[in-house]
């Protein structure tokens, strides 16, 4: 993950903004030091500036950390499901990046819920295009009163990262700017015999498709 960071366009936008507002404010400070005010003023605003805008790409470089970029629809997950007890089943997910993880969930249904953000016009000029993170999987009772006191099964799906893009949004309103959109999708289906599913999500949310096995 830490290598996927250090390549991310913003981790590198945001370094090179910062060293380059360094270098200005420090420049400004000599420029006082020498009494040259208005060359002080000004390359200390840009200094400020540069570094708040560093700032920012940094910001927004670890908080889509984990999220793919969604153009089309697309696999996120194949999953391979089958039961182990009555309202019991193993749950299988492969990654397309080959990534595997295996678990045991309590239900007659496998649910699955994904992050989406959409991002403005302005932002997509500057690369970031609507993406999406898988959240969790849980299972899911067809019968309310067992959804309401039967055992429930819930996993979470994301990848640990430092900073959390929806946290942000709420605390840093110049990201309106650039976030149009932050929402929550989820789907499910029934689990009645083991079978191999395809999640896929487009820019409308979540579906599960079971994938007919030719014999």
């Amino acid at each position: 993950m830490f290598a996927q960071l250090t390549s991310s366009p913003y981790f590198l936008s945001a370094v090179a903004l910062v060293v380059f507002g360094i270098f200005l404010t420090i420049s400004g400070f000599i420029a006082l030091v020498r009494a040259q005010i208005s060359s002080f003023s000004l390359r200390t605003m840009l200094g400020l500036l540069l570094l708040a805008l560093g700032g920012l790409a940094g910001m927004i470089g670890l908080g889509t950390q984990g999220y793919q970029t969604l153009t089309r629809e697309t696999v996120a997950a194949r999953i391979s499901v089958s039961p182990v007890a009555p309202q019991r089943f193993a749950a299988t997910f492969r990654y397309p990046d080959g990534r595997v993880d295996n678990f045991i969930i309590a239900g007659d249904e496998i649910y699955v819920d994904a992050h989406i953000l959409k991002w403005q016009p302005l932002a997509n000029f500057f690369g970031l295009h609507t993406a999406y993170e898988l959240d969790r999987v849980g299972g899911r009772y067809r019968d309310i009163e067992q959804e309401r006191t039967a055992e429930r099964t819930i996993k979470s799906l994301n990848l640990d990262k430092p900073v959390n893009i929806f946290d942000l949004r709420q605390r840093h309103t110049l990201l309106a700017l650039l976030l149009d959109a932050k929402y929550g999708s989820a789907t499910f289906v029934p689990v009645i015999q083991a079978a191999e599913l395809e999640l896929r999500v487009s820019t409308t949310g979540l579906l599960i498709r079971e994938l007919k096995i030719t014999p």
